[in-house]
């Protein structure tokens, strides 16, 4: 009985509990449909996809009494799928909640967002019975308790393979981006300029679609041209290039400092452990595994830093 996993198990039900408060400001209630709605949006068609594959691989996990496979399956859609990324990604279409968004596409979205919480609460009701029944009725009136609603059908006709491959486009570009501006310390609130070389016509097509999304997670504005001579950090998603300037948002001669330290400390725990793996009184006196985790982290020479 680990406590840490009742912790990490706490806070998923807790991650659950406010979607669904998110759900509810912003106008999303119960469905009114067991079938996938219709939806025209890629963020949509995706999370429908998305919906979809989760339910196969419950009852896959569950024809083959995998229990666990099938609780990870559900913990891993909603969690990083639903939580972490279509609930950020529709904040656009619905709007604020003092100015809620009005029309098709916001109507489209609130109706397939609540699709997908009645089906994120029916496959996880086995598992977490009492708080899936209280959402399940905090969403809306209910013809039925959820302990007798029917079983999710996986139909495969809803999945759009190209609006799927858009979506998960946008979240690599995205995270990309996030992991670049973290590794340089930049702040999080900080809009940057990003200059798009080798882009192909679909990726353009892409980039226009979502611009909304990209700017507002990754904090970033598309500006024509090559960008400025001078420091940039680049970001290669598939066949484009993503060039952030760093003029003005970081001190670059702080970070050549920072990174120049970085390789020297590394070059110095290479040279050690080469000495350790060249003396052969270590190698044939410590144990096997000793050498070979030695072997295994010993770092590559690392490369000369650059302008």
């Amino acid at each position: 009985m680990d406590e840490k996993r009742v912790e990490g198990y706490r806070n998923f039900a807790t991650k659950l509990w406010n979607a669904c408060r998110f759900a509810q400001a912003n106008g999303i209630g119960a469905s009114k449909t067991l079938d996938a709605p219709e939806a025209t949006l890629a963020v949509n068609k995706w999370i429908i996809a998305e919906t979809i594959s989760t339910v196969q691989a419950v009852d896959l996990a569950l024809a083959d009494l995998r229990f666990d496979g099938a609780a990870n399956a559900v913990y891993q859609f909603v969690w990083s799928r639903f939580c972490d990324w279509y609930l950020e990604l529709i904040k656009p279409v619905l709007g604020q909640m003092d100015a809620p968004a009005t029309g098709a596409e916001a109507d489209e979205t609130r109706a397939v967002a609540g699709w997908v919480i009645d089906q994120i609460l029916v496959l996880l009701h086995p598992f977490m019975p009492f708080i899936t029944e209280e959402l399940w009725h905090a969403m809306g009136p209910r013809e039925n308790d959820l302990i007798v609603a029917k079983w999710p059908m996986a139909d495969a006709r809803s999945i759009d393979p190209a609006a799927s491959q858009e979506i998960d486009w946008v979240i690599r570009l995205i995270g990309e981006v996030r992991a670049a501006r973290t590794e340089l310390g930049v702040s999080p609130g900080t809009r940057m300029p990003v200059h798009i070389r080798d882009a192909s016509a679909e990726t353009l097509a892409r980039i226009e679609r979502q611009a909304g999304v990209i700017a507002r997670l990754a904090r970033i504005d598309v500006t024509p041209g090559d960008g400025p001579a001078g420091g940039a950090v680049q970001v290669v998603v598939d066949e484009a290039t993503f060039v952030l300037p760093l003029e003005g948002v970081i001190d670059l001669d702080a970070e050549r400092a920072r990174l120049t330290k970085g390789i020297e400390a590394a070059a110095k725990e290479r040279d050690a452990l080469a000495g350790r793996l060249g003396n052969p009184s270590f190698v044939e006196r410590a144990k096997p595994e000793a050498v070979e985790k030695a072997r295994a982290t010993m770092p590559k020479r690392p490369p000369r830093p650059s302008g």
